[in-house]
């Protein structure tokens, strides 16, 4: 059997809020409550279990390979929910998505402070691509 990657737990303020708040951006389905945990569940089988915790908790990063439709989709939805968007994870280029490897990227947070992305074209997949650095202005975009 290949190894391939199942499920992740993604401790939550409130394993509601966040679920349904990711599942709403990508255009998925937040299933059945099972024990502890919310999840919603990728294309490829991959399963974010939402849990909710009463700590501190520490920011991570999820990142998802979508199509240029689906980006299309999650750009607008984002920008229709007010959600502040960049190009980057830092923060330096704000209501701004970037073009690296000749797609398109935008870097948003979940309620909860982590670091969700969406992106059409896998990192690295066009090294030489004259877009590898650009940004481009979202209109509406906060």
């Amino acid at each position: 059997m290949s190894v391939e990657f199942n499920h992740t737990i993604v401790l939550s303020r409130s394993r509601e809020e966040s679920a349904h708040f990711l599942a709403d951006v990508l255009g998925l389905e937040v299933g059945e409550p099972a024990g502890m945990f919310l999840p919603v569940t990728t294309a490829n089988g991959v399963t974010l279990d939402f849990a909710t915790v009463d700590i501190d908790i520490p920011t991570q990063h999820y990142a998802f390979l979508v199509s240029e439709d689906e980006f299309d989709a999650i750009l607008a939805r984002l920008v229709a929910g007010g959600v502040p968007i960049q190009a980057d994870p830092h923060g330096r280029h704000p209501r701004r998505i970037n073009r690296n490897d000749g797609g398109r990227g935008v870097y948003f947070s979940d309620p909860s402070g982590h670091g969700m992305e969406a992106f059409t074209r896998p990192y690295g997949s066009d090294p030489a691509s004259p877009l590898n650095g650009v940004t481009e202005d979202v209109p509406g975009a906060r």
